[in-house]
Order: C-alpha cells, then sequence, then structure tokens
C-alpha cells in the first residue's frame, strides 16, 4: 500500500489502553499513563487493522510554539516494510511543520539512515543505561524534595536551560511521582532539578537540568535512591562524569540515540545543562 493511500486517522486519550500493545510489542518502558499523557498534550496518528485493533501509532507532543517532538512510530510486525511508519512519520513532520515549528526526535541507529534523507540533522549523542540501584550516593545538602512552590521556579528555569517550553509535562510528572522530584539550590537560587516516572517494566530518571555536572550527578543519585527500580535513564554523551558514576554502579548501556532536528532549533544542540532527558518519547 503507497504511503499516499494510508487510512491514517486520529488517536485520542481515550484509546490509550487499546494502544498499548503496540509499545508493548516493540519491547518499551511505557505504560497506560505514558500514553493518556501523550496522546492527552499531544496528537496522534496512526493505523487500524479491520478488526479495528490498532496496528501502527505515531505522535506528535508541543514543547512551546516553535518546537514539536515526534515519537511512538511503531508499527506491529504484520505490517512492517510496507511504507507504514515512513508515511506515519511523514504525516507528523506535516503537522508540525503546518504549525510552523521545528519537529525533533531521538533517532536509534536504525533509524537514523530514514531520517537523514528527510532533511533531519544530527545534534548529540546519548546512551540510555539500564541501572538496577544506586550503589553510592552522591550526597549534597543543596538536594532536597520538590514541593509544589518550588514549581514555577523549575518550570522557568528549565525554558531557559533545555530551550524547551515543557509546563504540562514537567507539572505532570511531578505530580505523578513525587517521591523522585528533588530540586538543588545553590546561594538561594535553582541550580537544578530531577523528574522521573514509573514504566512498564522500569522507572525512568529525568528529565535531570541542571547548573553543572556535579549538581546533575547530585540530583540522578538521589533520584535513583527514592524508588526501588530497577531504573533507566538516557544521558549525553557530553557528560563523563555521569557516564563513570553510571558505570560504578553496574549500569549497562545497551543502546543510544541521537538527537535530530527538522529545522534550526537555537540552543537545542547544547546538552551543557541536560544531564539527562525526559525520555526519547518526550523530548
Amino acid at each position: 500500500m503507497a504511503n499516499t493511500e494510508l487510512a491514517i486517522t486520529p488517536i485520542d486519550a481515550g484509546e490509550s489502553a487499546a494502544v498499548w500493545p503496540l509499545s508493548i510489542e516493540a519491547g518499551w518502558n511505557q505504560n497506560i499513563a505514558d500514553w493518556r499523557f501523550m496522546l492527552a498534550a499531544g496528537r496522534g496518528f496512526g493505523l487500524r487493522a479491520g478488526d479495528g485493533r490498532w496496528e501502527a501509532s505515531s505522535l506528535v507532543l508541543p514543547l512551546g510554539d516553535r518546537l514539536a517532538w515526534i515519537s511512538m512510530v511503531l508499527v506491529t510486525r504484520a505490517r512492517r516494510r510496507g511504507g507504514v511508519g515512513t508515511g506515519l512519520l511523514k504525516r507528523c513532520i506535516a503537522e508540525v511543520q503546518a504549525n510552523g515549528a521545528v519537529a525533533g526526535l531521538d533517532a536509534t541507529e536504525q533509524g537514523r539512515p530514514i531520517y537523514l534523507p528527510l532533511g533531519f540533522r544530527d545534534l548529540y549523542r546519548i546512551s540510555r543505561w539500564h541501572l538496577d540501584r544506586a550503589k553510592e550516593a552522591s550526597p549534597s545538602e543543596a538536594v532536597r524534595p520538590m514541593t509544589a512552590t518550588d514549581l514555577p521556579a523549575v518550570l522557568a528555569y528549565d525554558r531557559e536551560l533545555s530551550r524547551m517550553d515543557r509546563p504540562a509535562l514537567l507539572t505532570h510528572l511531578a505530580a505523578r511521582q513525587p517521591a523522585m522530584a528533588f530540586v538543588a539550590y545553590a546561594g538561594g537560587r535553582l541550580a537544578g532539578f530531577v523528574l522521573g516516572r514509573e514504566g512498564r517494566t522500569a522507572y525512568s530518571i529525568g528529565p535531570v537540568i541542571a547548573d553543572d555536572e556535579t549538581t546533575g550527578l547530585a540530583l540522578i543519585a538521589r533520584a535513583a535512591s527514592s524508588a526501588p527500580g530497577p531504573f533507566i535513564i538516557d544521558v549525553p554523551d557530553a557528560h563523563a562524569d555521569v557516564r563513570q558514576w553510571l558505570e560504578r554502579q553496574g549500569a549497562v548501556s545497551p543502546r543510544g540515540y541521537v538527537r535530530m532536528t527538522l529545522g534550526s532549533a537555537p540552543g537545542l544542540e547544547d546538552p551543557s545543562h541536560v544531564f539527562a532527558l525526559a525520555g526519547p518519547e518526550l523530548g
């Protein structure tokens, strides 16, 4: 079936449980709460089989007026190799561009050769780490649990340093898994924060935004001590101290990603203050 003939239909938040089997089949970590948030905050597109089951999905998640994240491009094994994934990807790109925004995504090594001919460019490399539990802390008296009164400062801080505008996402994560939400202060001002969430098979640590690597590592260590694990965390390769700490904890990194954009998103190419992503599905 040609891409122009694909019967692409919207996926709304009420379909979260019905579309969830797609990410389970792929072995991904999302749970129904993830799907519900993404479909409510963004726009989903997919294909149904003749019996009504979802057999493919894709998602556009706005991160402000000028940036949108493309993710969750999933196709059942039975429908692969027929141009379905590429067709959905192009539908998402058209959605982003129609709104005058830049498209971003985190590409696997298998996906990157598909994105490059479409005009996407590399920003930086990311490693996904699997961690059972932290064996050592990175103590910091400046790190404490996040409260509701911290949230306005966290949203402003994140917007400045991550170059993403994602108040809905951060507010959702802070409320969803408050035991993994921490802030760091220095000299009376916010110097970093970490959020996390439970997943289908592991807890995700991230995003982690901080002034420097020492603060970012203290936040990661605190979050890794706040839940039973196991954990996954996506860390830009630029942060050697974080990588070395993870290796000392026995963490392994079976795969990586490349952050890419279709168009210019000033500042997004610099991961200096990004010590862990929210996840490739969330930006």
